[in-house]
């Protein structure tokens, strides 16, 4: 240790009577500890990543500032009453790079997302608005292929576009395009998915194969082979969600695991429900390809987003029926249980791995792969 700090000031140690040179003992009185990581003065791409850094923006400046009770639930999509009607309500924006991908676009996401989004309320989508940013210089062949692929979205998904909007930007200003889309569908009588309604005991089902979408993003992105092609899951979740609630409408909560993966869905749920949750990593399907990508890369499976894939919590008595009419269904066939909820430790999502240890699933900070929806 030197003698001297820039930060303290140091003293010889005198009590040293075997004649080694003494050790410096600093002062650390008038040290202060540095500002926090997530305290930043300007907007980083961690802040579009749905973790942490997302929630503290949302929770601390966008809620505060609009208030209002329905925004609080701070859900995938709003459940407002209007007419004497339950109406799920959702707006998202997409900036993916590249805009075509294997297995889809920026304009299938743009539909699929917002109708997924729907469907984690129970809702089924009915109309979408399509707000378009298009940057100086892009071709008109690649909007109109964009275009294209929005519209086939919407009718495989049985949802119209109803309304929409254009803006240009100046070159250098954009990425091509940038997609907004907003949408309303109705919520059934007796469905309330929420996590509020969460309670211990609960079974955790994931509905197929995770890391799909991030790994072929980032494979076309950065040029990376991993032996096999990677496709995303892109897909729209509302069939699937029907085939569930007719088994039963008391499921208690759904997400999809779209930015931060499924440990940031599993991360807000625990949260706002005050629950544990007990993950069980050998019991995840993870596709080999993803996995390979994930050890050459360094990243964590549980964190790579999905685009066609849901986590539902299913009270035990329901969890075996619910398990196998999603595996009936196709969006539904790699359907599996992978934990439940527990009292232990509330808000925490903790992971058994499969050497018997156990290891904190923690909100991620970031985002693994920035840009990918």
């Amino acid at each position: 240790m030197p003698e001297t700090a820039p930060s303290g000031t140091a003293r010889p140690d005198t009590a040293r009577p075997d004649g080694v040179r003494p050790e410096a003992v600093l002062d650390v009185a008038g040290w202060t500890c540095p500002a926090p990581l997530r305290d930043r003065p300007r907007v980083v791409m961690g802040h579009g990543g749905g973790g942490a850094l997302s929630a503290e923006l949302v929770e601390h400046l966008f809620a505060p500032a609009f208030g209002g009770e329905v925004l609080a639930q701070l859900g995938d999509s709003a459940a407002v009453r209007l007419g004497g009607v339950r109406l799920a309500f959702s707006t998202d924006s997409y900036v993916v790079r590249p805009l075509f991908f294997p297995g889809g676009s920026i304009g299938d996401l743009a539909v699929n997302g917002t109708v997924n989004d729907l469907a984690m309320s129970g809702a089924t989508a009915a109309y979408l608005s399509c707000g378009f940013i298009l940057e100086e210089g892009v071709e008109i062949s690649t909007v109109a292929r964009v275009a294209e692929a929005m519209g086939a979205a919407a009718r495989s998904a049985g949802v119209e576009v109803a309304t929409g909007d254009t803006k240009v930007v100046e070159a250098g200003h954009g990425d091509g395009i940038y997609i907004n889309t907003s949408g309303i569908g109705l919520v059934p009588t007796g469905v309330d998915l929420r996590p509020q309604r969460v309670v211990p005991g609960d079974v955790v089902i994931v509905s197929g194969e995770i890391g799909l979408h991030g790994v072929a993003i980032m494979s076309v992105r950065e040029g990376l082979e991993f032996g096999v092609d990677v496709v995303s899951d892109c897909a729209a979740l509302g069939g699937l969600v029907r085939s569930m609630l007719a088994v039963t409408p008391d499921l208690h909560v759904l997400r999809d695991p779209t930015r931060g993966g499924l440990a940031a869905s599993l991360n807000e749920i625990a949260a706002a429900s005050g629950t544990g949750v007990v993950l069980h990593e050998s019991r995840v399907p993870v596709p080999p390809a993803v996995a390979n990508a994930c050890a050459i890369l360094g990243l964590d499976p549980l964190y790579v987003a999905n685009e066609g894939k849901l986590v539902a919590f299913v009270p035990r008595e329901h969890a075996e029926a619910v398990l196998d009419a999603m595996r009936a269904h196709p969006l539904g066939r790699h359907a599996a249980v992978i934990g439940e909820a527990v009292e232990a430790h509330p808000g925490l999502v903790v992971a058994r791995t499969g050497l018997g240890g156990t290891r904190v699933v923690d909100l991620p900070i970031g985002e693994q792969l920035p840009r990918i929806c």
